[in-house]
């Protein structure tokens, strides 16, 4: 039973030694092997690998993928004018070399980021400093980048190289700092505000022009229709007077009658009017007297 104990355990052991010989490279990493603290060699390719056990050697990984740094700071540069501007940007890079980049940067990639990030920053300075915001902002921005792109990658090669690559630089966004920022806009809302008084002073103007020409449209079309009306009511008038006439002409007591009973209306136009005749000296009693007397005689 002791002995199957010790073959168990020296089995577990043997395991645990093979296990800590072996390792693998992944395809986006860099292996890099360790002895007493010095770089024994570089893996740059995927795959199982070997090495010495602990503490023999050992083994890290460094990304070998291209890597992304963005500006973190927001401290203001000086154009070529004294302008103050704040800038954003970005740099795309890659570690070539492990063994350079390890002895001359650090272990990890932060390393590596915060080393550019101070070299990156101050290329951006220099370049700034020599050019106007209107080169900045459009005329020139692709040549800044460029320039700023060589300086940086002559400082990761001379002296001590990185073992690094710059691949791009990129401004993403500049602009004045905030106080020149908020003047700007002030300005530019005073004079969109000026711009739209002056459209509305103009809308104004040409809504009085159009209702004053509509309100002379509708009193020479109101003038005209009673002049039309007018008219028409004149020639009525006439028609019925000749009526009128033709019709009192064929019986003149009729007429004389029929005049008496419009001015008798006329009299009593309202309700409440009262009007006092003599029956014996008005031609509309004695006519009514008449025409009841013809009624009451009988017929034979």
């Amino acid at each position: 039973m002791n002995r199957i104990g010790f073959i168990a355990t020296s089995l577990l052991i043997l395991l645990a030694l093979l296990s800590s010989t072996m390792f693998v490279v992944d395809q986006r990493q860099f292996g890099v092997v360790y002895a007493l603290g010095q770089i024994k060699k570089v893996i740059t390719e995927p795959g199982l690998n070997f090495k010495l056990p602990p503490p023999f050697q050992n083994v890290s990984y460094i990304d070998k993928r291209l890597l992304t740094l963005d500006s973190q700071d927001t401290e203001p540069m000086l154009t070529a004018e004294k302008q103050r501007v704040v800038i954003d940007w970005y740099v795309r890079w890659r570690i070539t070399d492990p063994g350079e980049y390890i002895r001359n940067v650090g272990l990890d990639e932060n390393a590596g980021a915060l080393q550019l990030n101070r070299v990156v920053r101050n290329a951006f300075q220099e370049e700034i400093n020599r050019r106007t915001v209107r080169e900045l902002i459009s005329t020139r921005r692709e040549t800044l980048m460029a320039d700023v792109k060589r300086e940086v990658a002559d400082a990761v090669k001379s002296g001590k190289p990185w073992g690094i690559e710059i691949v791009d630089v990129r401004i993403t966004r500049a602009d004045y700092v905030e106080s020149i920022t908020e003047s700007v806009y002030r300005r530019m809302q005073a004079e969109r505000q000026r711009v739209a008084n002056e459209l509305r002073s103009t809308g104004a103007a040409e809504a009085e022009r159009i209702r004053a020409e509509a309100d002379r449209e509708r009193e020479v079309t109101v003038a005209n229709a009673y002049r039309d009306a007018q008219k028409v009511k004149g020639q009525g008038d006439g028609e019925a007077a000749r009526v009128y006439a033709d019709a009192f002409g064929k019986d003149p007591q009729f007429a004389e009658f029929y005049r008496s009973l419009d001015a008798y209306k006329a009299s009593m136009g309202k309700k409440g009017d009262v009007m006092v005749l003599d029956p014996s000296s008005s031609e509309f009693f004695r006519a009514m007297q008449s025409a009841g007397a013809r009624a009451a005689t009988p017929a034979r």
